[in-house]
Formats: C-alpha cells, structure tokens, sequence
C-alpha cells in the first residue's frame, strides 16, 4: 500500500559487538518516530541472510526505499556489492549512521569515505557538553546552544571537519576514564554531508537505552533523517 510516506529499511545486523538492548530498543523507536511524525514507515534487515537480500539495488529499487538507517552494525556486515549500494545511495537516497556505524567496515575504505567517521575507542560511559555548531540544522535545531548528554562517547581515528558539516562537537575530550580525559581539543560527535545526489546523517550517540528514550535524542534523530531524505533543510522538527 502506498501511503505517501518515506520508505527506509533499518539495518541491525552485527558482524562484532552487539548492542543488543539498544538495538531492541532503537528499531521500536524508529517505527514510533515514524509514525507520531507521519514522515516515515520502517522495515527492518536483521540478519545475514537478510543482509544477503535486501541491500541491494535491485531489492531496495523494488521495495522503493529512500534510504536506510544503520541501527549499531558492526563489523563487515557482508553487503554483496558494496559498491553497488554506495552507488544506491549516492543515486539520491538517504544514509542514517547511529553510534556503531562507525564502527562498521573498518576494512572498507569507501564505506569510511562514505560515513566519514571510523570509531576507534570508547572508555566509561559519562556526562558531556555538545556543542550545537549548526543551530538552524533540524537534527539540532531544537537544541539549546549546549546539550548535556549521558552516553557511551565515541572517538574516532581522524577528525573529518573539513570534509562534513559539523553538528554537535565537543571541546574537550569525555572525562571516560581514558589517557585522554579532559584534554581540550576537537571532537565531533554528529554531522551530516552531501553524498553525491545522496545525503549522509550520522550521530555518535545511541548507547544508552535512556538516551533513545529521551525526546530530544527523539527530535536530534527525526531531524536529522528529514534532512537526509530532503524533508526539511532548517528549524526544529515536532514529535
């Protein structure tokens, strides 16, 4: 049936470490999201064998998909022709990357190249300050100019600044525990980016079950997927 509603399939296959709770979790929210905003319906690809059938052109074409979301994969999830669906994507569909999509494809460069951001530690789960760097982006655009969050912070390998539009960053490094904690410095937690005719949105944070629970995790998701799948390009976004 056709509803006039976007179309994404949500990805939640793992290949390393599973987050199962907060997979369990983000796949019932993002089907609530969907429908309280009337914007999108969701199917889900859960494991291998569905990996093996439904990321590919001809089923994603067929299914009528504007662009999927990658709920926590890991690992080389086992797409058959990754090139071909980067081709997908860059045809003008939509990419969503939360938390563990960066950690996802280590081996791949062009996945990397895609998603910009390759995950490289975490330590203790804490309490930081993003910074909102784009305040009429509607991922973020309901923000106030600071947004305290507890999660699981990721850092990445290399910071990618130049090459995406910033969202949330933060200026010094999580006080997690690790050598690093409390250094002032770069780090970036969400943004987005053109990808050929393709848009890419990816947010770091998603661990905790709290935070996807949390209605302004809610909106900073919902906004962010408008504007991937060209909705809305500026203000905040209703739940």
């Amino acid at each position: 049936m056709q509803t006039g509603k976007k179309r994404l399939l949500v990805v939640t296959h793992t290949a390393g470490f599973r987050h199962a709770d907060s997979i369990e979790l983000g796949e019932k929210i993002l089907a609530e999201i969907g429908e309280r905003s009337g914007v999108f319906e969701v199917d889900y690809c859960r494991d291998a064998s569905d990996v093996q059938k439904m990321l590919t052109p001809e089923f994603l074409n067929a299914g009528k998909y504007d662009g999927v979301v990658f709920l926590n994969t890991t690992g080389d999830i086992g797409i058959p022709d990754l090139g071909a669906f980067l081709e997908w994507l860059k045809g003008g569909k939509a990419f969503i990357g939360i938390h563990a999509a960066a950690d996802t494809y280590h081996n791949r460069p062009e996945y990397l190249e895609m998603v910009q951001g390759q995950f490289a530690y975490h330590g203790k789960q804490t309490k930081v300050v993003a910074k909102v760097e784009q305040p009429e982006h509607p991922a973020v655009a309901h923000l106030a100019p600071e947004w305290t969050v507890f999660d699981e912070i990721y850092l990445f390998k290399e910071n990618n600044r130049p090459r995406v539009q910033v969202l949330l960053s933060m200026d010094r490094h999580p006080d997690d525990g690790t050598p690093n904690a409390g250094k002032e410095g770069d780090y970036l937690l969400a943004w987005c980016r053109e990808y050929g005719k393709g848009r890419v949105f990816y947010t770091a944070l998603g661990h905790r079950l709290d935070v996807w629970q949390d209605a302004a995790y809610q909106r900073h998701l919902l906004g962010g997927i408008k504007w991937a799948l060209r909705l809305q390009e500026k203000g905040a976004v209703k739940l």
